[in-house]
């Protein structure tokens, strides 16, 4: 485990020097410029409040390549009444405060602090953070945010507030991104829910080889 400076954009280690279950760096700060060399190498912060920043590098990974998302048939049958609204970065803020506050099953605490909230709109206002939302009668009831640094979007967390209403926001986003050329939509760890909707487990090695294709790319990417 390395120990990064707090005050400067820290000289991260490589990723592949992550113990077993991912960790690899605690310290640091979660200042914009830190966050992207962070994501650029496929690592993340994930941690307590209280607890100092640590930074992780999950191998196997769990990727979601944008033209191999499966839309069940109940979920092809929701997207034609269109009875929902999807947007884009139309609120960031709220997006990631539902993130924060809704209740999982399992969950007694949420890892999105206040200063990690702040970092990621920080992030947003630079152009590196992004979000979708699904409305419904004007009101939010559900969607993701992620970093996007060229063609990956590093996915960080999504909430429902109505049934399905993540896995609209999903499916919409991977829509633009194939449209775009993006290479993949980094998940992160795997869940039942991703898996179902056509993510899948790389190791390391495919995982890596994707983040140096994607540096070819600019560093600030839009998808819509």
């Amino acid at each position: 485990m390395f120990l990064l400076q707090e005050h400067r954009v820290p000289f991260f280690p490589h990723p592949f020097l992550a113990t077993e279950d991912g960790l690899l760096a605690v310290g640091g700060n979660l200042e914009v410029n830190t966050l992207i060399q962070a994501y650029s190498s496929g690592i993340f912060p994930w941690f307590n409040a209280g607890d100092p920043i640590v930074w992780w590098f999950l191998s196997p990974r769990c990727v979601l390549y944008p033209t191999k998302i499966k839309v069940s048939k109940s979920m092809q049958s929701i997207l034609k009444k269109e009875a929902f609204d999807l947007r884009f970065d139309h609120d960031f803020a709220s997006v990631i405060e539902q993130c924060k506050t809704v209740k999982r099953l399992g969950q007694e605490d949420t890892w999105i602090t206040n200063d990690m909230k702040q970092a990621y709109v920080n992030l947003h206002k630079a152009g590196h953070a992004h979000s979708v939302e699904v409305y419904e009668n004007n009101q939010l009831v559900g969607g993701l945010y992620g970093v996007c640094i060229g063609k990956v979007f590093y996915g960080e967390s999504m909430f429902s507030l109505a049934p399905n209403t993540s896995k609209l926001a999903l499916i919409f986003l991977a829509k633009r991104l194939a449209e775009a050329g993006f290479i993949m939509i980094d998940c992160q760890q795997e869940t039942k829910h991703l898996i179902s909707m056509g993510a899948e487990m790389i190791d390391k090695e495919a995982f890596w080889k994707h983040l140096m294709e994607n540096q070819k790319f600019p560093r600030k990417s839009m998808f819509y």
